[in-house]
């Protein structure tokens, strides 16, 4: 029986990384379609017309022209890290296929 514990534990263990991974992909993907909401909405705007910016704690005054571009780099961060992160997850399930 103790034979059986090693596999049951690499198992469990890679069944939580999975979630972990399928968790942050969520969240990445929530983030994502947050900041194409944010870029939609901003585009059509005059460039001029003040925007706020949340920037850690703090609520920071804009113009759209200077904040529209980080939203937009913001956003390719944000789709390259879900990708990144649905790799990882794709390896972790052929790790727990094989």
């Amino acid at each position: 029986m103790s034979n059986e514990a090693p596999p049951a534990v690499q198992y469990r263990d890679l069944m939580a990384e999975c979630q972990q991974l399928m968790t942050k992909v969520a969240d990445l993907e929530s983030d994502r379609n947050e900041h194409v909401l944010v870029e939609d909405t901003l585009k059509p705007l005059d460039g001029g017309r003040r925007a706020y910016r949340l920037v850690g704690d703090v609520l920071v005054e804009r113009t759209v022209a200077e904040v529209l571009p980080s939203i937009s780099q913001n956003k390719d961060n944000v789709r390259n890290a879900v990708e990144s992160a649905e790799v990882n997850l794709s390896q972790t399930k052929l790790r727990h296929v094989c």
